[in-house]
C-alpha cells in the first residue's frame, strides 16, 4: 500500500531550485534512506513532505490525500512526523515536557511519554532535565521521541547521527531498533552509508534536487550509491 506519492515536486529558495520535478513513490512499512551530499536537496525534500518549505509546483499525496497546500500542523494531525536537523529542541524545557509538546496534535496511538521512555531508557533518569543540558545522544533521542509522541504514519528523520560520536550512533540506533520493526514508515538521511544500508530496505539518491537512484537496497551495491553521490552514476532509476 502506498503511504506517500510525490510528484513533479519543484521546491526554490529565491532563484535557487532546490528540488527539481521530483517524483518518488514510499510504500506503507518502508524505510529509504535519502543520500545524498550537501546541497543535493535533501533537507529541502524533508521540508516540504513536513509543510516546512512550500512547494513551487508539483504535488504530495498522503494515503490518496493531497496535502500539498495545508500547514504542517495538520500534516501533523494527518501522519507525517519530522526530526529536524540540529533536533531542535526547547532547551530551557525539560525532556518530559518537550515530548508532551509533541503530542499537541497528536492522532489516537500507542506513543506515550512512558512509551518512549521505554524505548529510549537513557532518558528516564532525566526526564526532569532541562534538554540544554543533556547530552548530543540524549538530545537525539528526545527529539526522536517528540515526534513518536504524535503517533505518526510517517516518521522522517534528518542526518541521525549528525554531530554524534560513534558510540552514541550505536545508542541511538539500538534504541531504534524496536521502531524499525514496526509498520511505521521511515525515510532517513544518514551521511554513514555503512548504517543506513543494515536499516534501510531502500536507497533514494539525490543530486542537485534530483533523484539519479532510486532501488531496492538489496539489489544496489555500496559501489552503485557511492557513484550516484559522487554525481557518476547518471542514469535515472525508477
Amino acid at each position: 500500500m502506498t503511504s506517500l506519492k510525490i510528484q513533479n515536486l519543484d521546491v526554490q529558495h529565491g532563484q535557487l531550485k532546490a528540488v527539481r520535478n521530483l517524483s518518488l513513490t514510499v510504500q506503507t512499512g518502508e524505510v529509504v534512506a535519502l543520500i545524498g551530499a550537501n546541497g543535493a536537496g535533501k533537507t529541502t525534500l524533508l521540508g516540504s513532505i513536513a509543510g516546512v518549505h512550500r512547494a513551487t509546483s508539483g504535488s504530495i499525496l498522503l494515503n490518496g490525500q493531497d496535502i500539498t497546500g495545508i500547514p504542517s500542523h495538520k500534516r501533523v494531525q494527518a501522519g507525517l512526523a519530522l526530526v529536524p536537523e540540529g533536533r531542535k529542541l526547547f532547551t530551557e524545557m525539560t525532556i518530559e515536557e518537550n515530548l508532551r509538546l509533541g503530542s499537541t496534535s497528536a492522532r489516537p496511538g500507542y506513543w506515550t511519554v512512558d512509551n518512549v521512555l521505554e524505548v529510549f531508557p537513557n532518558l528516564i533518569k532525566r526526564r526532569h532535565s532541562k534538554t540544554g543540558l543533556l547530552s548530543g545522544g540524549e538530545q537525539q533521542a528526545t527529539a526522536i521521541g517528540r515526534a513518536l509522541m504524535s503517533n505518526p504514519e510517517i516518521l522522517i528523520l534528518d542526518e541521525v547521527s549528525l554531530g554524534l560520536s560513534p558510540l552514541v550512533v550505536n545508542q541511538v540506533y539500538d534504541s531504534l531498533k524496536r521502531l524499525l520493526e514496526t509498520d511505521t514508515t521511515i525515510i532517513l538521511v544518514e551521511q554513514d552509508l555503512t548504517r543506513a544500508m543494515k536499516v534501510a530496505s531502500r536507497a533514494v539518491c539525490m543530486l542537485e534536487g534530483e533523484i539519479i537512484l532510486n532501488r531496492q537496497m538489496s539489489e544496489v551495491s555500496r559501489e552503485e550509491i557511492t557513484d550516484a553521490y559522487f554525481g557518476l552514476h547518471k542514469v535515472k532509476d525508477r
